[in-house]
């Protein structure tokens, strides 16, 4: 019996010090990464700000392949939105701003996931020939420290996917 209390004395003390330790983690992951699209800034942005194109390359379009869209009657633009409900899971992605020559900030919201606050920058080159791209994802982990966890790995999971989403991306806008 004594062997059992000291066991669960011992598990609830390294759990509170596993949490106190979580608590000096930052409590935000951030994921980006960078590009060239090869095409005008106006035919990137019009493929950026309308979500029916997001499915051709945008890497969390659609998560769950046995998902319908739902798409909101704007498509495009601040306000656009699309739902989805699968086997697999469900979410919602809506576009918080949009300006041409800017780029495109929205938010993702994923069943069992944390909210994703991304953005989708724009800037000419140059020679205004092509176009230079920041993609940014923000996670918001919370205190719990599973989450935090995550966070620290979050470059490892999220980034492939971004550098895949950009590569489509490149080949869309200059095969237009």
């Amino acid at each position: 019996m004594r062997l059992f209390k000291l066991l669960g004395i011992s598990i609830l003390v390294l759990g509170i010090f596993a949490f106190l330790l979580s608590l000096m983690f930052p409590s935000t992951a951030v994921v980006e990464r960078t590009g060239v699209i090869q095409a005008p800034i106006d035919s990137v942005y019009a493929v950026v700000n309308n979500l029916k194109a997001w499915e051709k390359w945008n890497p969390w379009s659609r998560p769950d392949t046995t998902a319908q869209l739902v798409y909101s009657s704007q498509t495009s633009g601040a306000g656009a939105s699309y739902s989805w409900q699968g086997q697999l899971n469900s979410g919602k992605v809506l576009i918080l701003d949009s300006e041409p020559d800017k780029g495109v900030h929205y938010m993702m919201d994923i069943q069992n996931m944390r909210p994703v606050k991304g953005g989708i920058e724009l800037k000419k080159t140059a020679d205004g020939k092509a176009t230079a791209i920041f993609w940014h994802m923000e996670i918001k982990l919370g205190l719990l420290p599973w989450w935090k966890l995550r966070g620290f790995l979050a470059d490892r999971i999220y980034g492939p996917a971004m550098n895949e989403g950009l590569n489509r991306l490149n080949e869309l806008c200059t095969h237009q």
